[in-house]
């Protein structure tokens, strides 16, 4: 079967429709991180996107189906940003972490990374039921463990740790409550918090001994 040929207005009304998904996604990923999935309704993600809840409600049939798509859209650009890193050939494994890292805090301070859903949440099952969202998230994890085992053949990440255990601390930076604590002092800049942290991160995973 062939596909329809879109004409000028097919196109046009494609292009709107995806105005309003991105509009949605923005409202979504900065609820998410400000108030988390229970707090969050579909009122305030129509509202703060400029929608009608019935608009919403079109494009997504659910809370779970929104936040889940939020969540996929993140792990899409954080494995672009994976992928645009591995071409670095002459970059250190763990110079890779940490720009993925700062990535991901960056991401989370200017209000754009929604907070990891709490285990026994419903967002929580409804993610592990989302093939799409399970595929993402093992391509990043496998990805970011090989750097994990190279930085700590190259002694850059102490081998006592456990990889498993290096690579839920990195995922835990894009939800650190230090970013939030630091920023809403006003006392340095996003750069600066980002870097405090890093540093404070990957010194300590370096010199630590168990």
């Amino acid at each position: 079967m062939t596909n329809p040929v879109q004409t000028p207005k097919s196109l046009v009304k494609a292009k709107l429709v995806q105005v309003k998904i991105d509009a949605v996604m923005a409202a979504t990923n900065l609820l998410l991180a400000s108030r988390g999935y229970e707090a969050m309704t579909m009122d305030e993600v129509a509202l703060q996107a400029g929608l009608s809840k019935a608009s919403l409600y079109n494009l997504f049939d659910s809370k779970e189906s929104l936040a889940g798509e939020a969540m996929i859209q993140v792990l899409r650009i954080g494995l672009e940003e994976v992928n645009r890193l591995r071409d670095m050939a002459d970059l250190p494994a763990v110079q890779k972490l940490r720009r993925i890292t700062a990535w991901a805090m960056r991401t989370k301070i200017e209000g754009k990374m929604p907070s990891l859903p709490a285990q026994n949440s419903n967002l929580s099952e409804a993610l592990k039921a989302n093939e799409d969202y399970m595929a993402r998230l093992f391509e990043l994890s496998m990805k970011l463990g090989i750097w994990v085992g190279e930085a700590q053949q190259n002694g850059d990440i102490a081998a006592s740790f456990p990889s498993e255990f290096v690579l839920y601390n990195l995922y835990a930076r894009a939800c650190d409550p230090v970013l939030e604590a630091l920023k809403s002092e006003g006392n340095y800049s996003n750069d600066e918090i980002v870097n405090l942290i890093l540093e404070l991160h990957f010194a300590g995973m370096r010199t630590a001994r168990l």
